[in-house]
């Protein structure tokens, strides 16, 4: 199971997403995502968080907060997903340019009409709830199927 943490940072009804568009075999090619990655041995997702955000975007954040909990069964047709969901909204630093894809803020209002992953577009309005979520979404073929989801 590979493991990792999603992060979308907010500021001034904004949110900094990433265009895919840099890496070579890629499978988010050309989609928007937020910022993240894997953990490596020994890290706590807050601290793979962190780390992933400054090295993605130059950007330290401060105090990321939980909001939920993701599992993608076979997400790559190998194996399954676990995802740790954050938002943050403190933060210090400079955007940089990033070896992912290109950063851009994107206005909150217009966030879901980007080109992003289907189940992405079904989670991102649970940021906003003071309720924290676990849940799971199937993908068969790089196409969303179906999820389920319990808040708490």
């Amino acid at each position: 199971m590979k493991i990792g943490t999603l992060c979308y940072i907010k500021k001034n009804n904004k949110t900094l997403m990433l265009h895919r568009v840099k890496k070579e075999n890629d499978m988010h090619k050309n989609k928007w995502n937020g910022l993240g990655g894997k953990l490596i041995p020994g890290e706590s997702p807050e601290e793979c968080v962190i780390r992933e955000i400054k090295e993605e975007s130059g950007l330290n954040i401060k105090t990321p907060s939980l909001k939920g909990i993701i599992t993608f069964p076979k997400f790559d047709n190998i194996e399954d997903w676990l995802v740790f969901v954050f938002t943050a909204n403190q933060f210090s630093g400079d955007l940089i340019d990033s070896d992912e894809g290109n950063l851009k803020w994107i206005d909150d209002s217009d966030l879901l009409n980007l080109n992003m992953w289907e189940g992405d577009k079904i989670f991102i309005p649970w940021l906003s709830k003071n309720k924290l979520f676990s849940a799971k979404f199937y993908y068969s073929n790089n196409n969303y199927v179906k999820h389920e989801v319990i808040f708490y």
